[in-house]
């Protein structure tokens, strides 16, 4: 028995075949109008549109920072809720469901989706930043102090912590909740049937899909290209011999998409799941590396320590009236909680897609608190020694950030074994790019196929050659420049996008109500 909400609406029922693709109408065809468009008008206007995509960017972070950052509280807080709450009973997918994936497949799979890779680019560039003033300190406090010094872990932790994982767990819950409990399409629209009801299978619901789709293929797209040139420019790094010029960039873009195609076709099981525990393990071995190469003991003391320097000042560093440090607060904060916004529908579905068979309780505790603990973990490891080196005048980082993609390869190169840990590390970037390319193909495929998870492999093809093709483009086309302005106009949608996320808790809050009432208030734990 389905635990709410009756609906006559037929999962694909507004489907047309073609060429033996079973696509939705009209969101397949109005997101990939918009997304050739979109690439079109950046390739043959590349100043103009990009000074626009731009203005509109800024626009939204400095005017709406107040709506982004009680968006963010907000979110946590209802996680919060729910998981303390007896809504954490529930079980997605009714209560005789089952795990489709054991516990360490599936956290490792919603992990490499959520943020491996930023924790590959940022763990040192991001706390070396803040303590040197590449780009502002939090509260504006002296750089190179001790004070400094805890501040930059404890404000890189702010930003890969609770809030980005609270964004991701609403959306994923809530499709999680209306997809397997409410027998819905596994889409963005499905979470808005307690409030708009049928009219989510019409305009309304047209509309917020094509959104959804458009935000998670430019912000794949525009990752795919920047990791490139990181990956590029590793490479160079290493060995001289290889030039980091576009030729090599083409080349990894095109390495990636063929590989991500494979794993696409593979399905879950043999392609995403795979390459997802590959990920983790080869990330664990990296980072029990450093802990024991580097300085194990300030590490392994500093864990704590950033962990209390993060639950002393995320509040502070969560209020937006009267804050002096502008430049830090919409450069890297509000900048953070409009990106993970607009990957929100991205990582969201990807996360429910894997997620049948936990209770809500789990689901949080999940994908709220244990990424948060193994990013504490992460960034103090990688954090740590990068700051050590800046103090210790030890190698290029002493000069603070000249190019933030090297940062993690100047910090590895002062270990031992440099080269060969550098070379992991151009792997895992590689290896966390196309897990979420191939993740973003199931996505975009679920909600261009009106919410089938079994639609013809084909159209998943498309969705991974579309990712890389548009990097491509770009990149040749426009360089860091087209890819800028791609970023900028996904980071854009996260204004929009903060305001449904914030519709989504009333929705599913109404949605966990009626199930608790309906099969688990008067029953036996």
């Amino acid at each position: 028995m389905h635990e709410r909400f009756d609906t006559d609406h037929e999962i694909g029922e507004n489907n047309v075949e073609i060429l033996g693709m079973d696509l939705h109408n009209p969101v397949f065809f109005a997101s990939s109008f918009f997304v050739i468009f979109f690439v079109l008008l950046t390739l043959l206007f590349p100043d103009r549109s990009g000074a626009y995509y731009e203005a509109a960017k800024s626009w939204s972070i400095e005017n709406f920072d107040w709506l982004f950052m009680i968006s963010g509280n907000v979110f946590v807080i209802f996680c919060i809720v729910l998981l303390l709450s007896p809504y954490g009973k529930i079980r997605i997918g009714g209560k005789k469901a089952k795990p489709d994936f054991s516990v360490l497949s599936w956290f490792a799979m919603l992990f490499a989706a959520g943020m491996g890779i930023g924790l590959m680019f940022w763990s040192v560039a991001e706390p070396v930043g803040y303590y040197t003033n590449w780009a502002g300190t939090p509260f504006n406090v002296p750089p190179g102090t001790p004070e400094a010094r805890e501040l930059a872990m404890g404000a890189t932790m702010f930003h890969w912590g609770l809030h980005p994982w609270g964004i991701y767990a609403v959306v994923a819950l809530s499709l999680a909740f209306f997809s397997y409990n409410c027998n819905m399409p596994l889409t963005i629209r499905s979470s808005f049937y307690p409030l708009f009801g049928e009219r989510v299978w019409g305009t309304v619901g047209n509309v917020i899909d094509t959104i959804a789709v458009l935000a998670t293929i430019f912000g794949l797209a525009t990752s795919l290209g920047f990791g490139a040139q990181q990956a590029a420019g590793g490479l160079h790094y290493l060995f001289n011999d290889i030039p980091n010029n576009i030729t090599t960039q083409m080349a990894i873009i095109f390495g990636v998409t063929v590989i991500a195609i494979f794993s696409v076709i593979r399905g879950l099981e043999g392609g995403v799941k795979v390459l997802s525990n590959i990920n983790m393990s080869l990330a664990a071995l990296l980072m029990i590396f450093v802990i024991i190469a580097g300085s194990t003991v300030l590490i392994l003391n500093g864990i704590g320590k950033t962990l209390w320097v993060y639950i002393e000042n995320i509040v502070p560093l969560s209020n937006w009236v009267g804050r002096e440090d502008k430049t830090f607060y919409t450069g890297w904060t509000i900048f953070y909680w409009a990106w993970w916004i607009s990957w929100s529908p991205f990582v969201g579905m990807f996360i429910a897609r894997v997620s049948k068979g936990r209770t809500v309780r789990q689901f949080i505790a999940a994908v709220l608190i244990i990424p948060t603990l193994l990013s504490a973990v992460w960034m103090t490891t990688f954090g740590t020694m990068g700051l050590e080196q800046v103090q210790n005048q030890v190698g290029e980082l002493a000069n603070g950030i000249t190019d933030k993609s090297l940062a993690l390869f100047q910090m590895l190169e002062n270990l031992p074994y440099g080269i060969v840990t550098s070379i992991i590390a151009i792997i895992l970037v590689l290896v966390f790019f196309i897990t979420s390319s191939d993740s973003g193909s199931l996505v975009i495929d679920s909600i261009t196929a009106g919410g089938k998870v079994d639609a013809p492999v084909t159209q998943r093809v498309y969705w991974a050659v579309m990712e890389g093709v548009i990097a491509a483009v770009l990149l040749f086309g426009g360089g860091k420049e087209a890819l800028g302005a791609l970023q900028a106009a996904a980071i854009t949608v996260g204004l929009p996008f903060s305001i449904v996320l914030l519709l989504m808790c009333v929705s599913l809050f109404i949605g966990l109500r009626a199930a608790y009432n309906l099969n688990y208030k008067n029953a036996d734990d």
